[in-house]
């Protein structure tokens, strides 16, 4: 582990021993469910030891956090699931450079807590913080500021990789350059990595200068995208249901860290909790249309302008924990594209046809515009342009056929599926939209699998 200039922090955390234990363990999608062992880790050492006490897991391995990919890259059916949330120590911080070194296990969640109360953020954070530092590195995730910040890996300066023939790796940009490159967004393929380093941001305040634009159709979206190009943070909710008029009407929503200092204190637990699972027609187009017309509308005036805390800005979901149990116990899946610029509105205007006319409703619709800011990940989802992410719940006869449909489209416009989300992509479709898989498969450790890898790599 490199030097750092403070004294490591205080952490307490239970042993446990790594014992194998049949436990279900399904993705946040909820879809597929397969059968595996769960073996827990607690301490840096454990993944060779493990492999050499259940005698080299001749059925595979894969390490997995909080299990927030939507499908099975973080399953692997009949194999070894390494739980690494056990590794969750923070283990040091130097404020004059705001990098932060953390064992893999860690959430986003807990080094906001330790962060905020002294003025420090997350460089880049999706959609809700319950997702580990290894996982963020495996899959190389964004957020609203791509155009801006690029990608998590861009911001990640080393992390310890350990192979499973026990080999441990420094590795960084200028040492073991390749391991580096391939495990960032290598989908936890190339090894487990056991402490990262994440170069944190300064900020003033919780709250967040937030901007909420209306706008009907693709070419408004455009407009705006090139409008405030030189905010931090952009993104839009898109109606998908509404055809006509209405079409791809949506809200541009923006937001900077506010420069007025405020009060930094940690934000509580969230207390709501889903209670069960939903019944299966609760999600229907007539009512997701219906909750679209209301969202769209809530918003009296074409543009509003408030300060408004960081929570509800970058983790409005995370109010409600186990909000996943509302698309009923058949799950959901998540269709994610990224689309280059030169068929990015053309594309995205035939997929969000094809979503309406298909009465397959989602009311989780996200667009956004990805920037140019490389990622040092060698199988990084994010490329210039447009991505589009919807949530849709599992219909028998419906749901397969129409992301079979919207990933031939996705495909046919240049355009790739992000596997983090992804529970349904056909080797054909991986292959082709990275064609560097195969340079990445060199660096693979042989144990290491997932269902996802078995599935579009063959």
């Amino acid at each position: 582990m490199p030097s750092l200039q403070e004294a490591p922090l205080a952490y307490h955390h239970p042993a446990t021993e790594n014992t194998k234990v049949q436990v279900p363990f399904e993705p946040w999608g909820r879809y597929p469910l397969y059968p595996a062992t769960i073996v827990p880790l607690s301490w840096q050492q454990d993944f060779p030891a493990v492999v050499d006490a259940h005698n080299g897991m001749p059925s595979g391995a894969l390490a997995v956090g909080m299990g927030r990919s939507y499908g099975d890259c973080c399953l692997l059916r009949d194999g070894h699931l390494l739980v690494t949330t056990g590794m969750d120590r923070l283990l040091s911080f130097d404020p004059a450079t705001g990098l932060l070194t953390c064992e893999a296990g860690a959430t986003l969640d807990q080094i906001l807590r330790f962060a905020v109360p002294r003025g420090f953020f997350l460089p880049v954070t999706p959609g809700t913080k319950y997702v580990t530092i290894g996982g963020a590195i495996a899959n190389d995730i964004h957020g609203k500021n791509h155009h801006i910040a690029g990608t998590f890996g861009s911001h990640v300066p080393q992390f310890e990789l350990v192979r499973s023939d026990g080999t441990r790796m420094l590795c960084s940009r200028t040492e073991n350059s390749e391991f580096y490159a391939a495990t960032i967004g290598g989908l936890g393929l190339t090894g487990v990595i056991t402490w990262a380093q994440v170069k944190l941001r300064k900020i003033a305040s919780r709250l967040i200068d937030y901007q909420g634009v209306q706008f009907h159709g693709i070419e408004e979206f455009l407009a705006l995208t090139e409008q405030f190009k030189s905010v931090e943070y952009t993104v839009s909710w898109v109606d998908c249901t509404s055809t006509g008029k209405n079409f791809a009407r949506g809200v541009f929503m923006l937001g900077e860290h506010s420069t007025m200092p405020d009060e930094l204190t940690e934000s509580p637990e969230p207390k709501l909790v889903f209670p069960f699972n939903a019944p299966g027609f609760a999600l229907n187009s007539f009512s997701v249309s219906a909750f679209n017309a209301v969202f769209f509308h809530k918003q009296i005036k074409r543009r509003v302008r408030a300060l408004q805390d960081y929570e509800p800005f970058f983790y409005p979901l995370d109010i409600m924990l186990k909000w996943n149990r509302l698309y009923g116990k058949r799950g959901l899946l998540q269709f994610q594209y990224a689309l280059p610029w030169e068929s990015a509105k053309e594309g995205t205007t035939a997929i969000l046809h094809a979503v309406a006319d298909s009465g397959l409703a989602s009311f989780l619709a996200v667009l956004k515009a990805f920037g140019d800011v490389p990622s040092p990940g060698m199988m990084s989802f994010p490329q210039p342009g447009i991505t589009l992410a919807l949530d849709f719940p599992i219909k028998p006869g419906v749901s397969f056929e129409l992301f079979d449909r919207l990933a031939d489209m996705t495909i046919d416009y240049g355009g790739k599926l992000y596997p983090a989300k992804d529970a349904r992509m056909s080797a054909a479709h991986f292959q082709a939209a990275y064609p560097q898989w195969r340079d990445f498969a060199r660096y693979k450790d042989p144990l290491l699998t997932s269902s996802f890898w078995e599935r579009v790599a063959t």
